[in-house]
């Protein structure tokens, strides 16, 4: 990552993809009845609608360039918040559904990591130091969802 306008092309893209994903996950559980997962997806997809407007924003009076789908440099074939597509099923379990999106959130979080662990500009650091922060609390919230469900609860405690 050589540049802000590069890290934040990115992000863009990630948390566009990532938004899509997981409104397509909260979908699917509340067509499959699951409203309490189904609420939970479309709260992760609201937290990356938020994360790819606060993007936008701080691209403001810059000029992010427009990278074709191949152009983009992912650790695997697509973004890393990406939720696996065929987790979109209607049928798909709870605790899949939930597997899926730790891994998704985790790959997220391992990618803005990546970007600040390598990252010599200061405003890359504070920006990918500042998306993996976040990152870090959605991969805490699911791990409590998939504790709480281990422990034969429909969800978490509140707290």
């Amino acid at each position: 990552m050589q540049t802000v306008e590069e890290f934040l092309a990115h992000a863009i893209q990630l948390e566009r993809e990532a938004a899509e994903r997981f409104g397509l996950l909260a979908d699917a559980m509340v067509s499959s009845g699951n409203h309490a997962v189904g609420k939970l997806f479309r709260q992760l997809a609201d937290y990356s609608r938020l994360h790819l407007a606060d993007a936008r924003e701080r691209a403001g009076f810059r000029t992010i360039p427009e990278l074709a789908p191949g152009d983009f440099v992912w650790p695997d074939a697509e973004s890393p918040e990406s939720a696996a597509i065929w987790a979109v099923d209607p049928l798909i379990g709870v605790d899949e559904a939930l597997r899926t999106a730790l891994a998704a959130e985790t790959a997220g979080h391992g990618y803005y990591a990546a970007v600040l662990a390598s990252a010599s500009d200061p405003e890359i650091i504070a920006f990918a130091r500042e998306f993996a922060e976040e990152e870090a609390g959605h991969v805490a919230e699911l791990e409590r969802w998939i504790a709480a469900r281990a422990a034969g609860q429909a969800a978490p405690a509140a707290g």
